[in-house]
């Protein structure tokens, strides 16, 4: 699955060295690789300390962890909808995403001049909001007008509901909210589907601070939290220029120790990674064997053949059985077969449906 999320913000917020620092390898874990498709665009793995336990325990010839594509998405200010900026190559490119990391500015700094010449998170978060519906309002609008006739005049069902959805959706844009705070159920969102609209897509806000509010916040944090409670959105506190130090050092025990000088148990990176992927409601299972141990991206609810076709649309279609081990036993029993001697791999059919961690084979028949 090729999940991307797209970095968003306003010119000086702090975006790019963030996306920086993502891209820097180093600002990592010791195994925790980074590679740039497009210049805009790196590959970054999700860190996962269960991966590195199995690998451990079974020594494999190759290790595969998972991966999100995170984009730097550039061009984005006041008048972006109308192709102010890079406009519609913005627009492209945040379109194709399936979440937004919309990075604020929470610092004050009077050698980094902010575009609209103040430290206001919650304008800049609006400005972008406002981008952002006003091209959804655009696509909605001519959806509308597509459909009205048939929807008036026809017994088209589809048309009718198509026409209903997209008319609570644009009154909720007009009134200045994000279409995923629209009052639709999950069925009647499959009428908009395919327009791919940029505010319904999951969204976690960063808020850039300085050092010494890195772990307990400031102001412009609580203000923010405040103004995003309705979206069910995620916060996360992040320093930026803390991060750029933590790429500049050379060994992992350099960066942990820096890292606990500063009250930290982690990177604001690494904090990121695993929030991306809580957003995006993903979760993971294992394959382990002593080819290679690898983690599989999977959304939370999969029945085991779903899990099964994420490796190979055969395994989905021929599907068996799933042999299940749960990571706590693997790793207290020290292997496959331990597990099994013990009675702890169990055998699952096609209604399973697949917990974080599992350690999965899968018997297929094509």
């Amino acid at each position: 699955m090729a999940l991307q999320c797209g970095i968003v913000g306003l010119p000086n917020v702090g975006k790019s060295t963030l996306f920086n620092c993502l891209s820097n390898a180093k600002a990592q874990a010791a195994n925790f690789p980074f590679c740039t498709i497009e210049p805009n665009i790196g590959v970054i793995t999700v860190p996962d300390h269960r991966l590195t336990k199995l690998a451990e325990l079974v020594k494999p010839v190759k290790v595969q962890p998972n991966t999100i594509e995170i984009v730097d998405i550039a061009g984005l200010v006041k008048g972006a909808s109308k192709g102010e900026g890079l406009g519609n190559q913005f627009l492209g490119n945040i379109r194709a995403t399936n979440a937004i990391i919309h990075v604020l500015r929470c610092f004050d700094d009077d050698n980094v001049i902010h575009v609209d010449g103040s430290i206001d998170p919650i304008r800049d978060k609006e400005i972008i909001d406002t981008e952002l519906q006003l091209k959804d309002l655009d696509a909605v609008s001519k959806r509308i007008q597509k459909v009205e006739k048939m929807a008036k005049t026809g017994n088209d069902k589809d048309a009718k509901k198509t026409y209903e959805v997209c008319n609570i959706v644009k009154a909720h844009l007009e009134s200045g909210k994000s279409v995923r705070t629209a009052p639709i159920s999950e069925e009647d969102k499959e009428y908009i589907a395919d327009l791919f609209l940029l505010t319904e897509k999951p969204v976690m806000y960063v808020c850039n601070v300085d050092e010494k509010s890195v772990v307990s916040g400031n102001q412009y944090v609580d203000k923010v939290r405040e103004a995003v409670k309705e979206e069910n959105a995620e916060v996360l506190v992040i320093s930026a220029q803390i991060e750029a130090e933590i790429a500049s050092l050379e060994s992992f025990e350099e960066r942990q120790m820096f890292l606990e000088d500063l009250g930290l148990s982690e990177s604001g990176v690494t904090q990121l990674i695993r929030a991306a992927y809580k957003l995006l409601k993903l979760a993971t299972y294992f394959t382990a064997g002593v080819q290679e141990v690898r983690a599989w991206t999977i959304t939370q609810g999969f029945t085991a053949p779903q899990a099964a076709g994420v490796i190979h649309t055969d395994f989905e279609k021929g599907f068996i059985r799933a042999e299940v081990i749960k990571y706590e036993d693997f790793v207290n029993l020290g292997s496959e077969a331990a597990c099994k001697e013990a009675g702890k791999l169990g055998v699952e059919g096609k209604t399973y449906i697949v917990q974080d961690g599992d350690i999965m084979h899968f018997r297929f028949n094509v």
